[in-house]
């Protein structure tokens, strides 16, 4: 997977190729779809979620640039795999999902892999979690309808902030640097999400979330 589909489509850190060669993406799918984990597309998983392609995994990490001393907050567990490449890269990693069961299920899955550097929480992830911040970096993994004000509040100035935002099957993906207190955005290419949920997100998840088949890609 790392030298046929994402080093040929262009993703060069070398620290994310290996953390991407050492994290079994097997171990965070259904049994049903494990015959499919390596295939670069998104995957199904529990509560009509999905696991984000392989590559634009690799390529949110990459436009993160996360430093061996970052302490990064995910937004949108799901799986535990996002997670789990992080933890490779990152001294701490705090992971918020607001679904009660992959929650669960990631904590489960992060621990029996033997990392000791995350902590996963169940709760509302559009308000962030103010007692591990500031972050050096953020990830948010489902698209915002706009800035995240209370996450940017979080972030360390001079930290860099990652996410998809827009409405419908296709958003932008934006990178977002903390300068003079304000964020810097800069959109890097269209991806599809499900929705970011929450009180700071969308308010309503409308149709079935799965219809986005969240973490396809079309980076440009």
């Amino acid at each position: 997977m790392v030298t046929t589909q994402l080093a040929r489509r262009g993703i060069t850190n070398e620290r994310v190729l290996d953390a991407m060669r050492q994290v079994k993406r097997h171990e965070y799918v259904e049994q049903a779809f494990q015959n499919r984990a390596y295939e670069d597309t998104p995957l199904p998983i529990e509560s009509g979620q999905t696991i984000s392609q392989p590559y634009i995994v690799a390529k949110m990490t990459e436009l993160l640039d996360v430093q061996p001393t970052d302490k990064i907050l995910e937004i949108g567990t799901g799986s535990g795999y996002q997670a789990a490449i992080l933890c490779m890269l990152a001294s701490k990693v705090v992971t918020i999902e607001r679904h009660f069961d992959l929650a669960k299920t990631a904590r489960a899955r992060l621990e029996a892999a033997g990392f000791t550097n995350v902590i996963v929480k169940h709760g509302d992830g559009t308000i962030g979690w103010s007692q591990h911040a500031p972050y050096d970096k953020i990830l948010i993994t489902a698209s915002a309808p706009h800035l995240p004000r209370t996450l940017s509040n979080q972030l360390k100035e001079g930290g860099r902030m990652i996410f998809p935002m827009g409405e419908g099957r296709e958003q932008k993906l934006v990178v977002a640097d903390k300068r003079g207190g304000e964020l810097e955005l800069q959109e890097v290419g269209t991806v599809s999400f499900v929705p970011l949920i929450g009180r700071e997100g969308f308010t309503d998840p409308g149709s079935d979330p799965r219809q986005y088949m969240s973490g396809r890609s079309a980076v440009r």
